[in-house]
């Protein structure tokens, strides 16, 4: 039974990498390629922020709050001093902000992106002559990356913003909002960050993203003369 099925769907196979060298193929090799390094830098993402806390009882004792992907860092609390030493004056510090919507768009996008670029060029490879021979594949082809192209462009904004206000949320201006540091005898001293060099390089790879796919729609356009295509259609009656 399963040869039955399967035979005549691979009897129209016919394998040439060629593509993967012409414009076409070529783009979504590079699209396949940075939609991996796009969420490889955002959803592999580890972190702590530090600070220098002196109260009594306790002098010069780090507390760190480790954060990660997806950057749900209201549920991310400071690792407490003695709260005994401070003289139970200590309670429980969080962090501020829930940013794992703008970031798992961002990713979720990549990973989708991911697995249509290998369908396409398992197309592009085995049945391209079936791809230039009817036109519904160039035409669905162009929607999808016409619609990949601005959802790269709008989650790749609000990725960047979303990650200037995790910076925000971790950095120094964090100590004057917590009431623990302000009990009396208490001192809290911004220490470091995580640098979040990769999730910075993850928004220049969205942009990157987002070029290709406009740069792929346009190819589509040309390649598989879809202008003349729809001129057809438009003058049919």
């Amino acid at each position: 039974l399963l040869p039955a099925l399967v035979l005549p769907r691979m009897a129209g196979l016919r394998m040439s990498f060629g593509i993967l060298l012409e414009p076409l193929g070529f783009v979504k090799v590079l699209e396949w390629i940075f939609a991996i390094f796009a969420f490889a830098t955002c959803g592999g993402f580890q972190g702590e922020t530090t600070l220098l806390v002196s109260c009594k009882g306790v002098v010069n004792e780090t507390v760190t709050a480790a954060f990660a992907y997806p950057f749900r860092l209201d549920t991310v609390v400071f690792s407490a001093p003695d709260p005994k030493g401070c003289g139970g004056t200590w309670t429980d510090v969080y962090l501020v902000g829930n940013f794992s919507s703008s970031a798992q768009f961002f990713v979720a996008l990549a990973v989708l992106v991911f697995l249509y670029c290998i369908a396409a060029l398992a197309v592009y490879v085995g049945y391209n002559h079936v791809y230039q021979e009817n036109n519904k594949f160039p035409q669905t082809d162009f929607a999808i990356s016409a619609l990949t192209a601005f959802l790269w462009l709008v989650s790749t904004f609000v990725w960047a913003k979303a990650l200037a206000d995790i910076k925000v949320s971790t950095g120094a201006s964090i100590v004057p909002g917590i009431e623990s540091c302000k009990a009396p005898g208490t001192t809290c001293h911004f220490v470091s960050v995580t640098s979040m060099g990769s999730l910075n390089v993850s928004v220049v790879f969205g942009l990157i993203n987002m070029i290709l796919w406009g740069g792929n729609v346009w190819i589509i356009y040309k390649e598989a003369n879809l202008h003349h295509s729809w001129h057809r259609i438009s003058e049919s009656p």
